[in-house]
């Protein structure tokens, strides 16, 4: 969740829901526990007050950082693993793979 918070920016709670495919009790949830850690913080929609938007804190900005490069890392030796053949037709497939990570995105609920 702090991921897709911090790719999105300060985004609406129900835009989240909408856009993450989780219902708004659960994402609630979620946020209150990452708000508690100081990751997020919570701001009350000063156009509607039944709406709230989200946006990562320092600390969550810090954290979703180390998260990205701990992930880069960590498929960097993986492929480091793979024959320069291997490699080739990994990165190859890479346009094809991002493509359908879009389609996906785009058919979520």
């Amino acid at each position: 969740m702090l991921l897709a918070v911090v790719r999105d920016g300060p985004v609406r709670l129900a835009k989240l829901a909408d856009s993450e495919s989780l219902n708004p009790t659960m994402l609630s949830r979620v946020i209150s526990d990452l708000v508690e850690a100081g990751l997020m913080e919570r701001v009350s929609d000063e156009g509607d007050r039944r709406a709230a938007w989200v946006n990562a804190t320092p600390a969550g900005l810090r954290l979703a950082e180390r998260m990205r490069r701990e992930r880069t890392d960590a498929l960097n030796v993986a492929l480091e693993g793979l024959s320069i053949g291997d490699r080739r037709l990994v990165e190859q497939a890479l346009p094809a793979l991002e493509g359908l990570a879009e389609r996906l995105r785009d058919r979520r609920p």
